[in-house]
């Protein structure tokens, strides 16, 4: 981008996502239904290039970013400059390596591969549903076999049921029924359990005793990030020479409080949101994690499009360990060149994320 470019045009658009099927309760929240409206935002610049990117929460007032400078609000070897233009921070990024004519991910360095693990992160609880006639855990089963045929081989599984939707002990238990029937029914999945702080630190650790032999690939967010209770899940991985990963900082993080836990040993992977988050901390955040041995895997749910951008994160900076898909598509949006195979995304080596507006019929 060159140094006297401004923008000449901030242009808010309305997309739609649409889930492959509705989305259950987790732990915290009740149904995530089967798609809602989301937003979008258009840049152009007066050389006339464009980038856009999706904009999450309230996208008011974002026009007022017109007329300003490019090289005050962005640069390319950082990312974003002015922290009140955070909603264009995906967009920027679009917008300068469509112009430099590269893939974000080269833009972001290249450090990663082009293929990308990726998990599904669909499987909620959908056993308890619907209220009056609760599906049973076939219905888990179904979705695992719905997202198994659209080419993920690997699946994450809330857990957590006796936080809010059962009796305590009878929702434990049937954590540890759905997670054994999953691992029975595909012995070759990577399978990743997510807790949406909906365990104690002692129910962790019996929860882990309880499915010790189904390989589990991480636990996430099992409850409120804080160091007694970490400690307590990392000495029983230790002594029972457990490879069972702790994932955590996806909700509402405290970032420098995140990075104590990972400098004490007591966090594995990262989950700091691709947009809430940002693409741009991610860029000052992943080097000091390479530095500590902790991995990142930033948190995607609600968006597909989220997916493709933490792909090509995990493409341009590395140290990614896998990515969260969401199943389904964006209406507005043509993301086609993302393909899955065998259980990996693949980074498009296209200008930009590799996504485009289109209209709607």
């Amino acid at each position: 981008m060159h140094s006297d470019q401004r923008l000449t045009a901030v242009e808010i658009i309305d997309i739609e996502v649409r889930y492959p099927r509705t989305i259950g309760r987790n732990a915290r929240l009740g149904s995530h239904g089967s798609g809602f409206g989301a937003r979008a935002v258009r840049l152009t610049a007066d050389a006339g290039g464009s980038g856009w990117g999706v904009v999450e929460g309230s996208a008011r007032d974002l026009e007022q970013w017109a007329g300003h400078r490019l090289d005050e609000l962005f640069d390319p070897a950082i990312g974003l400059l002015e922290p009140a233009a955070k909603p264009l921070d995906l967009a920027l990024h679009d917008l300068a390596a469509r112009t430099a004519g590269v893939p974000v991910f080269e833009l972001l360095g290249g450090h990663g591969e082009r293929s990308v693990p990726c998990y599904s992160g669909a499987i909620y609880f959908d056993d308890l549903d619907p209220e009056e006639v609760p599906r049973g855990i076939g219905a888990v089963l179904e979705n695992c076999a719905a997202d198994w045929a659209a080419g993920f081989r690997a699946f994450k599984l809330k857990i957590g049921r006796g936080a809010r939707w059962m009796e305590r002990e009878a929702g434990f238990a049937r954590d540890v029924e759905v997670t054994r029937a999953v691992r029975e029914h595909y012995p070759g999945a990577r399978l990743l359990v997510d807790v949406n702080n909906g365990y104690t630190p002692a129910e962790t650790v019996s929860f882990l005793r309880a499915v010790a032999d189904c390989n589990l690939y991480w636990i996430e967010e099992p409850f409120h990030e804080e160091a007694e209770g970490l400690s307590l899940v990392r000495e029983h991985l230790l002594t029972t020479d457990s490879p069972v990963l702790i994932a955590d900082g996806e909700f509402e993080p405290d970032e420098e409080h995140m990075v104590e836990l990972a400098r004490s040993g007591l966090v594995d992977v990262m989950l700091m949101d691709v947009l809430s988050y940002g693409l741009t901390p991610w860029r000052r955040l992943m080097p000091l994690l390479a530095e500590l041995g902790v991995a990142a895997s930033p948190h995607a749910w609600g968006q597909p499009l989220k997916t493709a951008y933490a792909a090509q994160l995990a493409a341009g900076l590395g140290n990614v360990a896998v990515v969260e898909g969401v199943p389904g598509a964006t209406t507005g949006v043509d993301a086609g060149a993302y393909r899955m195979e065998s259980g990996r995304i693949v980074v498009p080596d296209l200008p930009g994320f590799g996504l485009d507006l289109v209209p709607v019929a």
